[in-house]
């Protein structure tokens, strides 16, 4: 029997169950109609044997859905959201979905160019994490009815579903952990946009940080790096921090992308840490625990994220609207390491 002509029937008659029964299980809905785990094991280790494919066109065409999710990211090269992605791609997998990944550069434009399209492709929902300064383009997607959920960032004013993480205690415990190990002239390195929720509520934690525990201008020790030359933008502003006549004894980065133009240039200036500066990055990364020294970081669960905003937009989803939307937000957690060990 050839592999592509294997249908619902084969497998149901193969195994004496009904065709209904079998397609509640490869649709994922046997535990909402009381399918014992015993029958779809069954039923999925017969699909595999017998190389079962999906008519996927024909599946979208009678449920009226293409079964595919939109991902929006700001930057797919960064490690942040590269993971969500992974992780993202087998939670829709999982629920027989496909996701579409695209990623905008930090650009409003090209997200909005993003969203006509994944609208175009008659995406089922989208997951977004917007550059978006207006509310615009989410008022056409809820006129269009197409159901959406926010992730990293939030946006004030629109009814939507969102996850994120609980940024301005973040980053208020990293500076925080900073001043108890002994450093106060803390500079705040933050990637632009900064009116993004995200990097706005970093910022916010940092000034309010500082203000609690040191009498230092935390405005005057923000930098606002452009997204568009982060290495360059950086290595100039370490230079003129260090050569002014207080220089700065520690960094917070708000996100890995900074953190890592930070590093470089630290490393070019010949600057040991933390001997001569301390640092700290919002974002963890999986070199951040190999390199010398490890770096300090405050930590996201990716993977809660991840499953936590397709739950809910596939929700959406199948409610047709009917969902009440959810604001959720997660807690990091603070990674101590060697780049922020106590001032001498």
């Amino acid at each position: 029997m050839r592999a592509e002509k294997i249908s619902l029937k084969h497998i149901s008659e193969s195994l004496s169950v009904s065709k209904t029964l079998v397609s509640m299980v490869l649709n994922n809905k046997g535990d909402e109609n009381g399918i014992s785990k015993e029958t779809q094991k069954r039923v999925w280790a017969k699909a595999k044997e017998l190389n079962y494919k999906p008519n996927l066109m024909a599946r979208a065409l009678r449920m009226g859905r293409s079964f595919t999710i939109g991902l929006v990211v700001s930057d797919i090269s960064n490690s942040f959201y590269s993971k969500i992605a992974r992780f993202m791609e087998d939670e829709a997998t999982k629920r027989g979905f496909t996701l579409l990944i695209c990623s905008t550069d930090e650009n409003p434009e090209k997200e909005k160019n993003l969203i006509r399209m994944l609208i175009n492709r008659q995406v089922d929902g989208i997951i977004i994490s917007t550059s978006q300064s207006t509310p615009e383009q989410f008022i056409i997607l809820q006129e269009q009815k197409i159901p959406y959920v926010f992730i990293d960032r939030y946006f004030d004013g629109v009814d939507a579903s969102s996850v994120c993480i609980d940024n301005y205690n973040g980053a208020f415990q990293a500076v925080e952990h900073l001043i108890n190990q002994g450093y106060n002239k803390i500079a705040a390195f933050a990637v632009t946009p900064v009116y993004v929720s995200s990097i706005r509520q970093r910022i916010d934690g940092f000034i309010s940080a500082m203000k609690t525990y040191t009498q230092e201008d935390a405005n005057e020790l923000l930098i606002e790096v452009d997204y568009q030359d982060i290495t360059n933008n950086t290595r100039k502003k370490i230079f003129e921090m260090l050569n002014c006549p207080e220089p700065i004894d520690a960094i917070f980065a708000v996100n890995n992308k900074v953190a890592i133009a930070c590093l470089e240039s630290l490393i070019e200036l010949g600057v040991s840490i933390p001997k001569d500066i301390a640092i700290i990055c919002f974002d963890d990364l999986e070199v951040f625990r190999i390199i010398s020294p490890q770096i300090s970081s405050i930590s996201q669960p990716i993977e809660e994220i991840s499953r936590t905003s397709i739950d809910l937009l596939i929700n959406e989803i199948d409610s047709q609207f009917g969902s009440i939307h959810s604001n959720i937000t997660l807690s990091p957690k603070l990674m101590v390491r060697g780049s922020t060990a106590k001032k001498m």
